[in-house]
């Protein structure tokens, strides 16, 4: 049996990002590998260690993508497959350039992150079962094998969860209680520099161009409600100002 995890390297959450000539720069700003991929990627290597097999995984962007591909090597994947894309990507040709190599490795699965923090976008798992013309089961927070030709899962909904069983092979996305990810050990990461990581330079003409690039920047507005005479009027007007103002509830 074989497991692909597809991951993308992304800005740290605590990182300072800033704009030059209407791009968002990198530069100094400190990349690992998506949170939501991490949950794929734990999930692939779990399901070779249960079931026996090869838990691969995959990433189609620029040569930095090798860090996060060389962190899932540590975490435990066998080996990894690099699609060297430089440049903006729309998750759509993304989608349609991976699964041609997700075809010849033939997988009994392949798992995605739930959503793509540099995007903010949940579109390349679907995109990828589109494109593989294969089931896909968003927002996974559970998976049970039932042999090699079907698989069990369950995932969120709006209302609540819902458990569906599909035929292998099969697209899922992540979402978190699915697993809680290893930490890359220190003999993780020196056999990680051994592992095969396989690189195939593409040329990618994406579907949407990006214009401009700019950071939503929110002024607080520091006001301050004086509870201390009339507690519940107080709170009467926080609720206003919530609702009314600020439109969070």
């Amino acid at each position: 049996m074989k497991f692909i995890a597809v991951l993308r390297q992304v800005p740290d959450n605590e990182a300072k990002l800033k704009i030059e000539g209407g791009q968002v720069s990198l530069g100094g700003v400190t990349l690992i590998l998506d949170g939501m991929d991490e949950w794929a990627v734990e999930e692939v290597i779990r399901l070779k260690e249960a079931h026996g097999g090869e838990a691969v995984v995959m990433a189609l962007g620029p040569e930095r993508f090798e860090e996060a591909l060389r962190t899932a090597l540590a975490m435990g994947a066998d080996r990894a497959v690099h699609l060297v894309a430089e440049g903006y990507v729309d998750p759509i040709s993304q989608a349609q350039h991976l699964a041609e190599t997700i075809r010849e490795e033939a997988p009994t699965l392949v798992f995605t992150g739930g959503q793509q923090a540099d995007w903010d976008s949940q579109a390349l798992g679907p995109a990828l079962a589109e494109a593989l013309g294969w089931p896909v089961v968003t927002w996974t927070t559970q998976l049970e094998l039932e042999g090699e030709t079907q698989a069990k899962a369950k995932h969120d909904l709006d209302e609540g969860a819902e458990l569906v069983r599909v035929p292998l092979p099969a697209v899922f996305t992540s979402q978190q209680g699915l697993n809680e990810p290893r930490y890359p050990t220190l003999p993780g990461i020196m056999k990680a520099k051994k592992k095969e990581l396989r690189k195939v330079p593409l040329s990618v003409q994406s579907k949407v161009e990006v214009l401009e690039q700019t950071i939503q920047e929110r002024q607080r507005l520091n006001q301050v409600i004086d509870g201390s005479k009339d507690p519940v009027a107080a709170a009467n007007q926080l609720i206003r100002l919530l609702h009314e103002e600020a439109k969070v509830i």
